[in-house]
């Protein structure tokens, strides 16, 4: 009795622990990499959910390899999502995927060659649709950034999965847009210029635009960040204290100002044009807030070409791309959220960036710098556009910073000052902030638009060349890493450990790999079942 007592305790215990394993399901990631795991931030906000979260993937249909792999990511994704929130899966018909199209969702096509020397071509529609409470959300799942391979960017998409179905998440169950500011006033590029950045950035914010009241101390607090973009005249006593204290009560901020004063009329209708230090009267509030933005232009043998007229006949115009090194294309840092799986960014006009005060506990990043081939001309000096040969031997300066994060708690620029005269407030100056969030930009060029008969052109858009860069997406991921109270940008560090095939060692050594994978196995069951039978045979001829 006391024996099956004890099987009966053991099989009690095995249907309490499956009992409670169903009711609440215990998960090991044993991957390096996390791969199948959430981070807090996303089990906290699918936790918040109060209703059914119903996602369809419309990825299907003849998918090659990588793509296959895509979707199977995809699947664990939302597998592991509805593991903390309540949510389905749908795959629709590819009939039904064709559908999408009344959305604005437009398929790709992948030209693929066959081994049979044959190109085969396939439609795949890359997205995910997610309905909360009546709301929709696009969940857009293949990032195709220039100047990556096809298995870099599937990749790429993969490890941004997470990030990509929290932020729709975020979206959907938002119930008061944030709001940012466009600060004006100071001869900042009018709306035109502008029209594209508002226009990425409408997706998460409203988007004012204004001048500072210089009394109203307060006039900044609505504001969840404030974009000052490329000034060129100096802010008063009264402005520059009203934004240290919004930055001290824990605003956000984002600077794109340039160290130097240019005349891009002069350069056009003259061919060159002087360049001075621009004072902003910025230079003591950002050397206090841990940066400084040096009066000076970075060049990079790595640029943009613009079109030179090289013929010496007026009337036969011969226009050749030249390189023109004050357009440097800049590299994305891959060590922070902001620019991680980022291409390259398009800019004019640069100024270069230090970081200063150490020791300042300020946590600091670079998000932008120049490549191993560049220069820095200081001011004052002159650009000339028949400045098209430069001596290459010059170009020693490498990975110099033009765009900087900053994290932590700032000194205020005026802690051991006056108030300004004007501002009426019976606060005291607030001397250090709460934890908040500072970038920095050398130039205001990396976030404006071009345009073409009164159309406003994409940004990061070059017309003459004919490339998208990635400044539209360094604008939104700057913007929502300044607003970011939940940690959810966090979450486009995530990496996952490229590990490809060696296509020429697979085809080289196929038939290698083919025997040792179907007959060597075989070979190993015989041999172990002939031991056996050998043994056996020879235990029973003795008995």
């Amino acid at each position: 009795m006391k024996k099956y007592a004890a099987y009966i305790l053991i099989v009690g215990l095995l249907l309490c622990l499956y009992g409670f394993l169903h009711v609440r399901p215990v998960r090991w990631d044993m991957t390096d990499d996390k791969h199948y795991s959430l981070s807090e931030a996303s089990k906290a906000l699918l936790r918040q959910t109060d209703a059914p979260i119903e996602v369809t993937l419309l990825l299907d249909g003849d998918l090659n390899a990588g793509f296959r792999r895509l979707k199977k990511a995809t699947e664990e994704t939302i597998e592991e999502m509805g593991v903390y929130g309540n949510l389905s899966l749908t795959l629709p018909s590819r009939e039904e995927t064709k559908l999408q199209d009344s959305l604005g969702l437009r398929p790709i096509v992948i030209h693929e060659r066959e081994q049979n020397g044959k190109t085969a071509q396939t439609t795949v529609y890359p997205y995910a649709i997610m309905q909360y409470k009546g709301r929709k959300a696009v969940v857009t799942l293949l990032k195709n950034t220039r100047g990556l391979s096809g298995e870099e960017n599937l990749n790429a998409s993969i490890e941004q999965l997470e990030f990509a179905f929290m932020e729709a998440l975020h979206l959907l169950q938002q119930k008061e847009t944030p709001r940012v500011a466009i600060l004006e006033g100071h001869g900042e590029p009018d709306e035109a210029h502008t029209y594209d950045l508002m226009s990425a950035l409408s997706k998460y914010f409203a988007v004012d635009r204004g001048s500072i009241d210089p009394v109203n101390v307060h006039i900044l607090d609505g504001y969840k960040a404030v974009l000052v973009i490329d000034p060129q005249t100096a802010f008063s006593e009264q402005e520059r204290f009203i934004i240290d204290q919004y930055i001290m009560r824990g605003g956000a901020i984002l600077w794109a100002v340039n160290g130097v004063r240019f005349s891009e009329q002069a350069l056009q209708s003259n061919g060159f044009t002087p360049i001075l230090p621009l004072e902003l009267g910025l230079t003591d509030m950002l050397f206090r807030y841990g940066v400084r933005v040096n009066p000076a232009l970075v060049q990079d043998i790595q640029c943009l070409p613009i079109p030179v007229n090289v013929s010496n006949d007026p009337q036969s115009p011969n226009l050749q791309p030249m390189p023109w090194t004050y357009a440097p294309l800049l590299l994305t840092s891959q060590g922070s959220p902001i620019t991680k799986n980022m291409g390259q960014v398009m800019s004019t006009f640069v100024s270069p960036i230090d970081a200063v005060g150490g020791e300042d506990g300020i946590e600091k990043r670079v998000l932008l710098a120049t490549s191993t081939a560049s220069r820095v001309t200081a001011t004052p000096g002159e650009v000339d556009l028949n400045d098209l040969n430069p001596d290459m031997a010059a170009f020693q300066y490498q990975y110099v910073p033009v765009a900087v994060s900053m994290e932590g708690v700032f000194q205020s620029a005026f802690a051991h000052r006056m108030m300004p005269e004007g501002i009426e407030s019976d606060e005291p100056i607030r001397k250090t902030s709460v934890r908040t969030r500072q970038i920095v930009v050398g130039s205001g060029s990396i976030l404006l638009n071009e345009t073409q008969k009164g159309q406003a052109l994409p940004m990061g858009y070059d017309r003459y060349s004919g490339m998208q860069f990635s400044n539209r997406d360094f604008a939104a991921n700057a913007l929502l890493w300044l607003t970011d109270s939940e940690g959810l940008i966090s979450l486009r560090e995530k990496s996952v450990v490229l590990r490809l095939l060696n296509d020429k060692r697979a085809h080289d050594k196929r038939v290698q790999v083919q025997v040792i994978s179907t007959i060597l196995p075989v070979a190993i069951l015989a041999i172990i079942g002939g031991i056996v039978l050998v043994v056996r045979k020879r235990k029973y001829e003795r008995v």
